[in-house]
């Protein structure tokens, strides 16, 4: 009976590899496009969206997430970063929560396709309350003034502006600097717009307010070394 059975699978064993192989790839083609699946992984920016009003990011959690995704061969590399979004919702936050949960339903992808795997499963970040304070503006002045003449005073409308930003990263000591203005060409008083240069990167100014006057009011210095006002 062995005999039997090993003659009836080793004769004429090409053509039957052969028609093996013709019924798989047959087999293939039957199969719907939509049926045939694959997957890929790619390596999507973490967005955030909705902080609260009254809170600031001040530890920002890993700015990418690794998601794999499962969809059919026929779209699977229309699939890319460009199309995949991963969103975390911080309208809930609070400052006591530094750790948040990634799931699938944070992940904005083409129909048809489905979420296998994310890496990290979590994030962590940190908040602070938002604070204002009015700080003072101090002019940045550079050069030197030409011979004969000397600054003998400066004005800064307005002379302060409101900023804000996390409550451990302002103080009411802080300055804001203008913008670099240079006086070794200034023969007469002169008004100038500067920009405003806030003293840390974690701050931002409150208003539309970006640039202020500043007036240097120069004068006429005497022999003596006594300044006196030019003449007009």
């Amino acid at each position: 009976m062995i005999k039997i059975i090993r003659n009836l699978l080793v004769r004429n064993w090409e053509l039957k590899l052969l028609s093996l192989l013709l019924a798989f790839i047959l087999w293939l083609s039957l199969i719907p496009e939509e049926k045939t699946l694959s997957e890929k992984t790619l390596t999507i920016p973490l967005e955030t969206h909705n902080l609260p009003a009254d809170m600031e990011l001040v530890e920002k959690p890993d700015p990418t997430v690794d998601v794999t995704i499962r969809a059919p061969n026929r779209m699977i590399n229309e699939i890319s970063a460009a199309n995949v979004f991963v969103k975390l919702n911080l309208s809930t936050a609070t400052l006591f929560q530094q750790e948040y949960p990634l799931n699938e339903t944070m992940i904005s992808l083409p129909p048809g396709a489905e979420v296998v795997r994310i890496s990290p499963t979590k994030v962590r970040l940190k908040l602070e309350r938002t604070q204002e304070v009015m700080l003072d503006i101090v002019p940045t002045v550079i050069g030197q003034a030409k011979e004969g003449y000397g600054i003998s005073k400066i004005e800064i409308t307005p002379p302060r502006v409101l900023v804000k930003g996390p409550e451990s990263k302002i103080r009411e000591k802080d300055k804001v600097s203008t913008s670099p203005i240079n006086i070794s060409e200034l023969t007469a008083s002169t008004d100038v717009e500067a920009d405003l240069i806030l003293p840390k990167p974690e701050l931002r100014l409150a208003s539309p307010r970006t640039r202020v006057r500043v007036r240097i009011f120069l004068e006429e210095i005497k022999p003596s070394g006594k300044p006196e006002p030019k003449r007009k």
